[in-house]
């Protein structure tokens, strides 16, 4: 797939572990895994932006394209 899931980059600049993301974004911790290993279909605008939020981060810096 060519989009690229970065989430485990960002929680370790920010030295944040799953549980603790989980807990601060109030998404289940299996969800957060799908997001996170790149198996997820689909991310709602509302949970992107409250990972960015508790990450400090931008959206660009969570999710990647490259070309196949």
């Amino acid at each position: 797939m060519p989009i690229i899931v970065n989430l485990d980059v960002m929680m370790a600049r920010r030295k944040m572990s799953l549980n603790e993301l989980s807990e601060k974004v109030d998404l289940t911790l299996s969800n957060l895994s799908i997001l996170k290993t790149g198996k997820a279909k689909a991310i709602r605008f509302s949970t992107l932006e409250a990972i960015c939020k508790v990450l400090d981060c931008q959206p660009g810096d969570i999710l990647e394209y490259q070309k196949e």
